[in-house]
Parts: C-alpha cells; structure tokens; sequence
C-alpha cells in the first residue's frame, strides 16, 4: 500500500503542478527548461497515475508493479493457478483500470505518431509535384500560393516551405527571421515535444486543463524557436514578421507540420516578449529546474520496480 499512496500523491503532485505552471509566467523567460519541466510532469502523471493503480491491485504478490504484472500473466495462463487469496473485488477493478489507462496512453500516443508521419509523408509527396526551388533561399520550397504561409515538415527528410505571398509580404531581413525560426523547430525536432501532449489531448478531449497545457506547450515550443532564430537575426524583424503574418491571415498549417499560424494571443505574447525581453531566468535556478526534472521523470519508473 505505500508504493501505491505514494505513486498516487506523485501523480496528484504532477497534476497541481502542471495546472500551477499554466499559471506560470516565469516560463517565458526561459522557454526551454519548461518544455523539459512540461515534458517531466506528463510522463511521471502517466506513469504515477496508472501505476498507482497497478501497485494496489497486485500489491498481494509482493513483487511490484512489474514483476506483480508478470507474475499475473504467468498465473492468468496457468488458469488461475498462482492467483493469491483472497484477491478482492477492489484490486480487480484497480487491474482492470490501471491497465485499460495504460494501454489507452501507449495506444493513443502511437496512434497519433502514426498518423502525423503519413500525414507529412503524404505532405511532401505534394511538395514534390506543386513546390519549387527559389536560387535566393537555398534549402527552401516555395510554393506558388497567394497567401502567407510559412511552416517546416519535421523528420528525417526535413523541408521548410513557405508560399509566394510570404516572398511578397515581407522584406529580406523579415523573411530570414522567420526561416531561421523555422528551421529552429527542425534542428531541435519539436515535433516530438508536442506529440505527447497533442496525443494526451486525444485521449482526454473533454477536458479544459489539457487543452490549456496543449496550447500552453504549444506556446513554448515557438518562443524557443524565436530564442534561437534570434541569434541570427533581428527580435525585431521577428516581431514584425509575426505582425505581418497576423494582419494578412497566414493560411492554416498543414497537419504534421509546425508553422507561425498561432491565435492571436499567442502572437501578441511572442511579439511582446521579442520587443520588450524580460531577463534571462538564473542560470542556477535554470539549472535546478532541470535537475529536478530529471529526478521527477525517474521517480515513477523506479517505484515501479520497488517490491512493495
């Protein structure tokens, strides 16, 4: 019972910390610690709250969750034989929960990557027939569309895009902000930050905190990618690059893709913070939010090997 209390207050710990960094707004001031934060908290709820569950339901093994789990297949294929007594009612509906919460995460997550890597491999099968190469940006699709779009298809055969109307719309100095900000999101695969969080929202689509840490993530995820395409180019052509984008209605993003069609609180939010920058966060308090990230992401994975 106490390996399960205690996955039970981590996972409720997890829960009000992560409703309480929504909250946060020292998080803009280093976007990449809390993207390693977010991504601390959501693995250990996963594991913290389902392991909660499994710990109390094979606790009567005295083996773990995952020995307790093995032992249990071992004796559901024996028919039964090896079962401890007595095994309540309560601890078989905790098994059953603990498991279906479980496989439901697991199946969600590889659903979602599955569809987003046919999604851009349909992405740049069209790429191929309707994009061309421009000789004054090198490395870049360009699109014949009217309308500004500017986005970046993540993976091993990464591409940045953007359309005609971009070319237009901004000047030189504009445009090299926004490719280096996309090719930020290409270099640092921020794709797989927001996969989890975008498969977490599809297995809880009902619920408004999920939603918010989604878009809150989201958020993140592109102030780190101005973090970076600032060290090639002016905050302030970023900004207004943004500003631009925001006033004409950049077009949709393709599914798969990353691109800067935010809403418009999040641009206002990005623009405020690249024309008036508050301080950097504290190297060592940057440093120890990472440390402790590290040890929240380890806690649950070994409480699951503690025998009891």
């Amino acid at each position: 019972m106490i390996t399960a209390a205690v996955l039970a207050t981590l996972a409720l710990v997890c829960a009000v910390g992560a409703w309480r960094l929504t909250r946060a707004r020292w998080s803009y001031r280093a976007p990449h610690v809390a993207i390693v934060l977010w991504q601390a908290l959501g693995v250990t709820w996963g594991l913290a709250g389902t392991g909660a569950l499994l710990s109390y339901a094979l606790e009567p093994y005295g083996q773990g969750v995952l020995q307790g789990l093995r032992a249990f297949a071992a004796s559901a294929l024996n028919g039964g034989h090896g079962l401890p007594e007595p095994y309540t009612l309560p601890r078989i509906l905790a098994l059953v929960v603990g498991l279906t919460a479980l496989t439901v995460l697991i199946v969600v997550l590889l659903t979602a990557g599955v569809q987003t890597f046919r999604a851009r491999q349909h992405h740049r099968t069209l790429l191929a027939l309707v994009a061309r190469e421009d000789p004054e940006f090198p490395g870049v699709r360009v699109v014949d569309h009217p309308g500004p779009a500017a986005y970046c298809v993540p993976g091993l055969r990464s591409q940045v895009v953007v359309s005609a109307g971009t070319l237009k719309l901004l000047s030189p100095a504009e445009l090299t902000a926004v490719l280096a900000h996309e090719s930020a999101h290409v270099r640092e695969r921020h794709d797989l930050v927001l996969l989890p969080f975008a498969a977490l929202r599809r297995a809880l689509p009902w619920s408004r905190v999920v939603g918010k840490v989604q878009n809150e993530v989201g958020l993140l995820v592109e102030m780190a990618a101005d973090d970076v395409a600032r060290r090639y180019c002016s905050p302030r052509r970023l900004a207004t690059a943004l500003l631009r984008f925001g006033t004409a209605g950049a077009a949709s993003t393709p599914q798969g893709a990353l691109g800067v069609s935010d809403s418009c609180a999040a641009v206002m939010a990005r623009v405020e913070r690249l024309v008036t920058p508050a301080p950097v966060l504290p190297r060592r308090i940057r440093y120890s939010i990472v440390a402790f990230s590290v040890t929240l992401t380890a806690s649950a994975p070994l409480l699951w090997l503690i025998p009891r």
